[in-house]
């Protein structure tokens, strides 16, 4: 099992990038870079591959929305050359707020267009000539939308590796199935190792079925806030997360149409999901916070004694994560991470 953590893309760019040299000494094997609606990523990712060595580094993630495909692919291709093999690019769909609010462009196809642009950056890291008639994207420009003086072109430089790593987020279920038919990983939100089988087992399954033999296994990315200590002491830390518990799955989307909000439903918190999302849409953000279900937050994190962190290492792997994602509290993070490392083994 690999041990990854993600930087803070809402902080000090800086202040991430030293932290980041520090959780590389302490056994981290892969930190990812978010973006949302801040700073870009893909700045703080060329900074860190000439300030590290050897940890991987991830877009966690990178919008289908705001870059085409071609420039997702020329981007994954330069990170990965800047870090001497080392990059890994994460894609996910982000929500309508964000991609028609912020970027001003239609919520759309999510699926599709997902699984289109894992095929056009394959075809272009092995420097194929980009010719590709999907549903959403059609390469080069067909006759009659443009000037018509489109042709296929290939990427110049000679990628350091044809096939660079494709993680996906994906919640809803034909998502989840195409990131398991056709994606080198899945980064899933909101997982609770105990309830994931019974939301996510058969689209995997399905997926999984239909995965051509030369993509290497699934990677599946996920954990949460890690702190150990006295039990006790160190089960109170998981309150920090009903703010951002709260907000996902009461704010982030309207009625009817928030994916984290399904998914906590999913996981048997039905009413608890519908009185979190009344509240924190009626600006009552503190109260949806309150209603965030304990059982949720003590199996979604692992903050507690060593046997409690080692219990839930288990339950993780036993529900098929292979890199476990962890956001470690506490003024130490390198040493708590290098800890989990140790109890993992």
């Amino acid at each position: 099992m690999r041990i990854s953590t993600s930087l803070d893309y809402a902080g000090d760019v800086r202040a991430s990038a030293a932290r980041a040299a520090e959780l590389e000494k302490a056994g981290v094997d892969i930190v990812w870079v978010a973006e949302a609606y801040g700073f870009d990523a893909v700045s703080l990712l060329g900074y860190l591959a000439a300030t590290t060595e050897r940890v991987e580094l991830g877009s966690g993630i990178l919008n289908a929305y705001s870059r085409t495909p071609a420039a997702l692919a020329q981007t994954a291709a330069g990170l990965d050359s800047l870090s001497g093999g080392r990059f890994t690019l994460g894609l996910g769909a982000s929500g309508p707020q964000v991609i028609e609010g912020f970027h001003g462009v239609p919520y759309d196809r999510p699926l599709t267009r997902i699984s289109e642009i894992i095929d056009i950056c394959r075809m272009a890291w092995k420097r194929e000539r980009l010719q590709y008639d999907g549903k959403v994207f059609k390469l080069p420009v067909p006759p009659g939308q443009g000037t018509g003086l489109g042709k296929p072109i290939k990427m110049i430089n000679t990628p350091v590796r044809e096939h660079i790593p494709i993680h996906v987020a994906a919640l809803g279920a034909k998502s989840v199935e195409m990131c398991a038919a056709k994606a080198d990983g899945w980064i899933p939100f909101l997982f609770v190792p105990d309830h994931a089988r019974r939301v996510w087992g058969d689209a995997l399954d399905k997926g999984l079925a239909k995965r051509p033999a030369d993509l290497p296994p699934l990677d599946i990315v996920a954990g949460g806030l890690v702190s150990i200590g006295k039990h006790d002491e160190a089960a109170k830390d998981r309150e920090r997360l009903r703010p951002m518990m709260a907000l996902y799955i009461g704010g982030m989307g309207a009625k009817g149409k928030n994916f984290y909000n399904d998914v906590c439903r999913a996981y048997g918190y039905e009413r608890e999901a519908e009185q979190i999302q009344d509240l924190y849409l009626a600006g009552k953000k503190d109260e949806a916070a309150a209603l965030v279900p304990a059982e949720l937050l003590e199996l979604g994190s692992l903050c507690g004694d060593e046997k409690f962190v080692a219990e839930r290492i288990a339950a993780y792997k036993e529900a098929g994560v292979t890199t476990l994602s962890l956001n470690p509290v506490g003024p130490d993070p390198a040493r708590t991470i290098a800890r989990v490392r140790e109890l993992i083994g």
